[in-house]
Order: C-alpha cells, then sequence, then structure tokens
C-alpha cells in the first residue's frame, strides 16, 4: 500500500491515478491514456456513474439515493479538464460504459448535473378540493 497526495499520481507512464473525490473524499479514477490507440479511457468505478441514458451521474450516497453537491461536481470537472479520454468504464457490468465521445458527455453530464442540482425554486403543491382519480 502505498499513500500519496494530490489530486493526480502518475503509476506507470500512461497510467494516472486521478483522485475525484465524490461520495468519499478519496473517490479515485484511473486515467489510461494510450487505451485503444490513443483514445483515452476512464476506469470510473461508480465515482462517475454511468447511467442508462447513457451520461454520468453523481451521488453522495447510492444506498440512500442522495445526490453529490453541484460544488463537489464542479471540482470533478476542474480535475478532468486536461485529461483526453474517449471512454469510460464504471463499476457495474451491461451498462457501465460509454464507447466515444465520453469527455463531451461527461461534460455535457456534468453541466446538466449542476443545473438540476442548483435550482432553488420550490414546487407549489395546491390541494384540491376534489379527489384525484388514478388510472390503473
Amino acid at each position: 500500500m502505498q499513500f500519496w497526495e494530490g489530486d493526480t499520481k502518475l503509476i506507470a507512464r500512461g497510467l494516472t491515478l486521478v483522485r475525484l473525490g465524490g461520495h468519499f473524499e478519496g473517490g479515485t479514477v484511473l486515467h489510461w491514456a494510450d487505451w485503444s490507440e490513443g483514445r483515452g479511457v476512464l476506469l470510473s468505478g461508480d465515482i462517475l456513474q454511468v447511467v442508462p441514458s447513457g451520461h454520468v451521474s453523481f451521488m453522495w450516497s447510492y444506498p440512500n439515493l442522495i445526490p453529490l453537491s453541484a460544488v463537489k461536481v464542479q471540482r470533478m470537472a476542474e480535475i478532468l479538464e486536461p485529461f483526453a479520454f474517449d471512454a469510460v468504464y464504471g463499476a457495474f457490468s451491461g451498462r457501465g460504459q460509454i464507447d466515444a465521445n465520453c469527455k463531451q458527455v461527461v461534460a455535457a453530464s456534468i453541466a446538466r448535473y449542476i443545473v438540476r442540482i442548483s435550482e432553488t425554486s420550490e414546487v407549489s403543491v395546491e390541494r384540491s378540493a376534489k379527489p384525484h382519480r388514478a388510472a390503473v
């Protein structure tokens, strides 16, 4: 075991550990620069969670479905900026990968996430005197 500090640690030529944080402070992904003839890939575990829509998302607590803050996700974006990658492979088989244009997909996912999580207006729910019926 080797402890390290900072946001990145080169472990071999073309292999860099990238500490992004996320649902725990030490959350780390592996950037493999030379993957697939230099296209680059992130091996992300569940730090960048690949979701069925083909985006990535972020959680502070997966079991309790508590989202990660916009500030932390923005910091992740800043740390990832210098890295080139065209794919991401996540933690879960069958839905855990994006095979092309991943740098753009991650950037769009981050922007979308920050907009949604940063909304401050509350939705008001009016109660009606009439009962509501639902179709079954």
